[in-house]
């Protein structure tokens, strides 16, 4: 395990508990720890869609998400703002 998937871990634990992450997500969630690194409690929901867009393309290039966040339906947006939460909580809780 590297620091990365230590930052991952502690995104993952400030999820709400009614969020499930999709499965074979450790990636993403690595992305994620970079996220927090580089923008800390400044991320933004915009910024979640972007990292999941880059990890959905090595997964399924043709997914219907991969737009971006503007051209998102109101709905499909909302799904990002859990994790863009989970890592600001995350930020906090390194300071």
């Amino acid at each position: 395990m590297t620091y990365l998937d230590d930052l991952a871990d502690l995104i993952r634990s400030c999820l709400p508990p009614t969020v499930v992450p999709p499965a074979g997500s450790d990636d993403l969630f690595r992305i994620y720890a970079v996220l927090l690194r580089a923008k800390g409690e400044q991320v933004t929901d915009e910024d979640v869609h972007d990292a999941w867009s880059a990890w959905m393309q090595s997964v399924n290039a043709a997914h219907h998400a991969l737009v971006s966040f503007q051209d998102l339906p109101l709905e499909t947006r909302t799904l990002d703002a859990p994790y863009a939460e989970a890592i600001r909580v995350a930020a906090r809780k390194m300071s």
